[in-house]
């Protein structure tokens, strides 16, 4: 049977960074990518982290919310997306908009079964 071809949405945040760890440690099963936003910038901490997730076996994809097509391109390398960003709160609904723009990108993708 061939690997599952796993993408994590939000893999430095404080759940993300576990269920990255987690798909890692499953990797006779899973091949884990790990969406790296050009948002991101300069965070070091950010930017380690991918780089420490790089060394142990993920798969960095570069990808943009601001660009629709690079969240498609990304999203058709792998069978499952797992999204750990936060759905926002009343003072930052920003997360929440992000979800939406990647449910789109699935979509257009068209590889991904969508669960709701």
């Amino acid at each position: 049977m061939a690997k599952k071809k796993v993408l994590v949405v939000g893999g430095t945040g404080y759940i993300g960074k576990r269920i990255v760890r987690a798909s890692l440690a499953q990797a006779d099963h899973i091949t884990t990518y790990v969406l790296q936003r050009r948002e991101m910038g300069s965070d070091i901490d950010k930017v380690q982290l991918l780089f420490s997730f790089k060394k142990q076996g993920a798969r960095l994809i570069e990808a943009s919310f601001s660009d629709h097509n690079s969240l498609v391109d990304a999203v058709k390398q792998v069978d499952v997306v797992i999204c750990t960003i936060s759905g926002g709160h009343p003072g930052h609904p920003g997360s929440l908009l992000l979800q939406l723009k990647l449910v789109e990108a699935i979509k257009e993708a068209g590889n991904i079964k969508v669960n709701y």
